[in-house]
């Protein structure tokens, strides 16, 4: 097993962990009986893995079996590449800081007395802190724990203790940061998206819309403090206590009191409305900035099939860990999830059944797996989100011909050169 690492080199280390060590993992959920905040499905990139596969609640080792309909007549897995996202992590200082702002107006300044803020203001603290700072919680090593057994249930021909220590040497890993974190190595990418404040103009247009601005006051209704006192960052921070305390605690926080359900779908949608723009389909960079990784992926099935022919595939498993920044930008450029219009500041009312959902699509420990099989007919190639199969766009069969999947992309795979598209064209070019 091999794999490609960002900077937390330690996911792999707990995901390879976790399938050498199988009795680690032979107990339930304990987050049976926790209680989930209404607005749970809406969280966006900070959600927990459980609402995507609700089945998971009650068994974290669950496999539903009954989605994985027979690729072929006796199909027979012969590799698997899984892309995979971190797990459940603390969040970044610079929410930490607004979160505090926030915290110190409700102590300072919220006049409400209902039960839920006065538990706020008297048992609830400040207990994120700046080191914290994107850390890994224990969570999200389970996350991947977790996903490991799942995993090694899903396919064991593949992935398994005795495949892991063949010939006594064991999964290896390397950390490679250009392939994983190729956003930061894009140069077009880091002027014309990351640097540059108008690339997210549909962002700070619907931070400032009547939707938003509805939330806004309501908050400050809710708290009873001045409507200006309210900002749209201060909103955010609060929607991102009720997800952090749940995700990192499994609590239902006081701090989810303050949104109901169509309060949750705009705060949903502005953070949609930011990874569309910043890395999916709003920019052409940000799915082109993720061309190695995409010519990666094919280059390790293409081993995978010269290889069987001769009977034996080297590379059974690739494991490659990274971000919802890796994910998106892939999925992105390869046609998934892609609406017919797209979002915007104003459109809102008319996006409730888009398939750009980042809640759906890129949870903690979201995972892409690409998986070979050897059929009488061929090769086949199957994808799953997340553990669930997808089509590939414009393809109807769920696990077609793999010949057919590379015609599908053929003008990628011929062209999608990374150093070409991240170059800026001058010094003086304009967005």
């Amino acid at each position: 097993m091999t794999t490609a690492l960002s900077k937390q080199s330690l996911l792999f280390m707990t995901f390879s962990l976790a399938l050498t060590r199988f009795s680690y993992c032979s107990v339930a959920n304990a987050n049976v009986n926790s209680n989930i905040p209404a607005i749970a499905n809406h969280f966006g990139t900070k959600g927990r893995y459980e609402e995507v596969n609700r089945y998971l609640i009650n068994d974290i080792l669950s496999v539903n079996k009954s989605i994985l309909k027979p690729v072929c007549t006796n199909s027979t897995a012969i590799h698997v590449t899984a892309i995979i996202r971190h797990g459940t992590r603390y969040l970044s200082t610079k929410n930490i800081k607004i979160m505090q702002r926030l915290y110190d107006l409700v102590l300072n300044e919220a006049m409400n007395t209902d039960k839920w803020l006065k538990d706020i203001k008297t048992k609830w603290e400040m207990w994120y802190t700046d080191d914290m700072d994107g850390k890994l919680v224990e969570k999200g090593r389970d996350d991947h724990r977790h996903l490991a057994v799942r995993l090694a249930t899903l396919f064991p021909s593949l992935i398994s203790e005795e495949n892991l220590r063949a010939h006594q040497v064991g999964p290896s890993h390397k950390i490679n940061d250009e392939l994983m974190r190729f956003f930061d190595q894009c140069q077009k990418f880091v002027e014309d998206v990351e640097n540059n404040q108008t690339a997210l103009e549909e962002v700070h247009l619907f931070k400032a819309s009547a939707e938003m601005k509805r939330v806004q006051m309501k908050m400050a209704d809710q708290l009873q403090v001045p409507y200006n006192r309210i900002t749209p960052d201060l909103v955010e921070a609060a929607f991102f206590l009720c997800s952090y305390e749940f995700a990192i605690k499994s609590l239902n926080s006081a701090w989810c009191n303050l949104f109901d359900e169509t309060d949750a779908q705009v705060l949903e949608y502005k953070n949609d409305l930011k990874q569309y723009w910043k890395r999916g389909y709003g920019h052409d960079i940000n799915r082109k900035s993720s061309c190695n990784l995409f010519h990666d992926l094919f280059n390790r099935l293409d081993q995978a099939a010269r290889e069987i022919r001769f009977g034996h595939v080297s590379e059974a498993v690739s494991i490659q860990v990274g971000h919802a920044e890796t994910l998106l930008p892939l999925l992105a450029l390869m046609g998934f999830f892609r609406d017919e219009t797209a979002l915007t500041a104003d459109n809102f009312d008319v996006q409730n059944g888009r398939t750009f959902r980042t809640s759906r699509i890129v949870p903690y420990a979201a995972n892409l797996l690409f998986v070979l099989y050897d059929c009488s007919e061929g090769l086949r190639l199957q994808f799953l989100l997340n553990e669930t199969p997808q089509n590939f766009p414009d393809i109807m069969h769920q696990a077609p011909l793999y010949d057919t999947v590379r015609e599908t992309y053929r003008e990628l795979l011929q062209g999608c050169n990374f150093e070409k598209e991240c170059e800026l064209s001058s010094p003086n070019s304009e967005f």
